[in-house]
């Protein structure tokens, strides 16, 4: 009799430990902010740096896209600037040779009026000396207006060998996160084209719960409220983290299940996200539970 009752009282710890968890709100599934990282340029790649698992940094290199025709390409448009800036050299030379011109005949004519004050030279002379200068200004401004579309034919080189500059700084293919590789989708040696995914990235360090409530118990949740979030643990039961909620949905939407009763389908829920750190132990499409406090 004694160990009957002593059983009963067992049963009855074990059934009080076993309700002492609160019952969840919100059911949910956990994801990540997934980033797709294709390729800028096209071409082969000829380097893969990373494989499905790793943790990356943000600029960390991921993959190589063969460059060589454009380098190719980019000395052909520096050859064609320094063409085009040679012949700006020439116009400069010239300007400078009719501008020396210019000095002499502008001395010349300051030492003509002087003996003309004088009487030692006449106005014929001087009238002479300023027709010269006044002939070497539009000579000037001539060569001048050569340089305008020299200027305008070294702009646009430059334009093209920016634009290169810049495709070829996109054929290393960089991570713009902290993340981890989720997927690769490519392999060394393939010819990939411009927007072809290339990787599939997130930052698992934080996950979020996507989780959904029904109309009435939107009165008692709000963005930045601190909330529980358990997942199954095989030894303890639960595992309980603390997560915030950061965003709820304006709208709402008929009950995610893939099998509903006709009961169910008439039922609106709201969805909510809730960002919980991670330690390793939450994947993505985990199931979660939260408890508001």
């Amino acid at each position: 009799m004694k160990k009957y009752i002593f059983l009963l009282l067992i049963a009855a710890l074990l059934a009080s430990c076993s309700s002492s968890e609160p019952e969840a709100d919100a059911y949910g599934n956990f994801e990540s902010d997934e980033i797709l990282i294709s390729a800028e340029v096209s071409g082969k790649i000829i380097a893969m740096n990373v494989d499905e698992g790793d943790p990356v940094s943000p600029g960390d290199v991921l993959a190589a896209i063969d460059s060589v025709p454009l380098f190719l390409k980019l000395e052909t448009y520096e050859a064609q600037r320094s063409a085009i800036l040679s012949r700006g050299g020439n116009v400069y030379t010239q300007s400078d040779v009719l501008e020396q011109q210019k000095a002499n005949l502008e001395k010349e004519l300051a030492r003509v009026e002087a003996l003309l004050k004088d009487g030692a030279a006449t106005e014929k002379q001087k009238d002479e000396i300023v027709y010269q200068i006044q002939v070497l200004d539009r000579q000037i401004a001539n060569v001048r207006s050569q340089n305008t579309p020299i200027s305008a034919e070294a702009s646009a080189v430059n334009a093209q060998i920016d634009i290169l500059l810049d495709q070829i700084a996109r054929c290393q293919v960089k991570a713009p996160v902290q993340a981890t590789v989720l997927s690769r989708f490519v392999n060394a040696g393939e010819v990939v084209g411009a927007g072809k995914p290339m990787f599939k990235i997130a930052n698992l360090d934080k996950m979020y719960l996507k989780a959904y409530v029904s109309g009435s118990q939107l009165s008692s949740i709000q963005i930045g409220q601190v909330v529980k979030v358990r997942i199954d643990d095989s030894e303890d039961g639960f595992k309980v983290y603390d997560g915030k909620i950061t965003w709820i949905s304006s709208q709402a939407e008929f009950t995610p299940k893939i099998i509903q009763t006709k009961e169910e389908r008439v039922n609106f829920v709201y969805a909510i996200k809730v960002l919980v750190p991670n330690d390793g132990s939450i994947k993505i499409g985990m199931p979660g539970e939260v408890v508001f406090e």
